[in-house]
């Protein structure tokens, strides 16, 4: 069945020009259109929809009122704002709600490849409670303020180091995590980095954005450790996954794409338990019991408890960013190469060989039985026998 999806605007000649943009999708998609937020609501009381997109400055109800209402009541619906440069403030009200914005007005391709990937992540997750759940949820589904700051300044061809420095230093508790991780072996840098600008002047803008995105995410969700689960471990894991990740890339390709994809997917390839842990700890606790009870994999364990893992909550939410689609796939794939549709070096095998490698280098950090290495993959994609040499790659630069 194609996937619906429902553009709303005031303006009737806006209206058509999408239906000529679209034209050709036609056969893939089912468009509808509405000149409000009241006949939106209207059409998505009658027809399903996947895929909302609606422009913010609208008489009467608004695009914030409207996708508000629709997170309360179609949490499962895919959330697209349409802003322009005047629409700062707007955004602010919307961060919360909105899944992904779209400058106004968006060139045809960028806008058939956010509709494409937003109905391919509806196919992403089996289990719809799960799916309703990611798209329900208020702070954590949207890309964290700082970050989204950080975007916007960085598209400007004058922006400078200073500018950078100016957003992170906006946020006290960003500034002092972002200036702990270059001051961590991990960078090595051997000397003290005291202030955002001289961290993003060593670093790179890449980096940093990196660093922030991963900081926003884990200190907005206020995750209290359990005995069984430590979202303070997971920081830790994610962190050195992510220096692992780039140092196994640079060692395989210098294609600075695939590195800096590689060491942002490794950041943030187990925000799904995150998700998980902070909103269905229950359940997420009783898989974290089952995989350390029996030995099963941690992964086969919320399977049986989810009908679904964290790799796929974690691609499907990351998704929803809007994050580049090689960063998504590292997500989503990195515990089943099997099933990933590339055969060459890849992020996803970067961030798969980090993970293989942190739980050898810290076996008391496994829950349940540690993940194994796809031989069979890598050597299909011209990266067999490369094990021991990453692993030697990675307590180097522990050391």
């Amino acid at each position: 069945m194609n996937k619906s999806i429902l553009f709303v605007d005031d303006e009737p000649n806006i209206l058509s020009g999408l239906k000529r943009m679209l034209r050709s999708m036609r056969k893939e998609m089912d468009f509808n259109f509405a000149e409000g937020g009241k006949q939106a609501l209207e059409i998505i009381s009658e027809k399903e929809i996947h895929v909302i997109v609606s422009d913010m400055r609208m008489p009467g109800m608004d695009g914030a009122a409207l996708l508000t209402t629709v997170q309360e009541q179609y949490p499962h619906i895919i959330r697209i704002m349409l802003t322009g440069q005047a629409d700062d403030e707007s955004v602010m009200r919307t961060v919360g709600v909105v899944h992904q914005f779209l400058a106004k007005p968006s060139d045809p391709s960028t806008l058939k490849e956010v509709l494409t990937r937003a109905c391919a992540l509806q196919e992403l997750m089996v289990n719809t409670e799960l799916k309703g759940l990611v798209s329900s949820l208020g702070s954590l589904p949207s890309l964290p303020v700082v970050y989204n700051q950080l975007q916007e300044a960085l598209k400007d061809p004058e922006c400078a180091i200073s500018d950078v420095a100016k957003i992170i230093e906006q946020d006290m508790a960003m500034s002092a995590k972002v200036l702990q991780l270059v001051n961590s072996a991990f960078f090595g840098l051997f000397k003290t980095i005291d202030s955002p600008a001289h961290a993003v002047n060593l670093l790179g803008l890449d980096t940093v954005k990196t660093l922030v995105l991963g900081v926003g995410v884990f200190s907005e969700i206020n995750a209290v450790d359990n005995k069984s689960f430590s979202a303070v471990s997971l920081w830790s894991h994610s962190v050195t996954t992510a220096a692992f990740a780039k140092k196994i890339a640079q060692a395989e390709t210098d294609n600075k794409e695939i590195v800096d994809s590689s060491f942002i997917a490794g950041m943030i390839h187990d925000i799904g338990k995150l998700l998980l842990f902070s909103h269905v700890e229950g359940p997420f606790l009783e898989a974290v019991e089952m995989a350390n009870d029996t030995g099963m994999s941690f992964v086969e364990c919320e399977q049986d408890v989810f009908s679904s893992n964290h790799s796929d909550v974690g691609g499907y939410l990351i998704g929803l960013w809007g994050l580049g689609g090689p960063v998504i796939e590292a997500i989503t794939f990195h515990h089943r190469l099997e099933s990933y549709p590339g055969n060459s070096f890849s992020p996803a095998i970067a961030v798969h060989a980090a993970d293989v490698i942190y739980y050898k280098l810290h076996p008391d950090q496994n829950i349940g039985a540690p993940p194994e290495l796809n031989e069979e993959y890598l050597a299909l994609a011209g990266v067999g026998g490369r094990l021991e040499k990453w692993t030697e790659l990675c307590k180097e630069l522990m050391e």
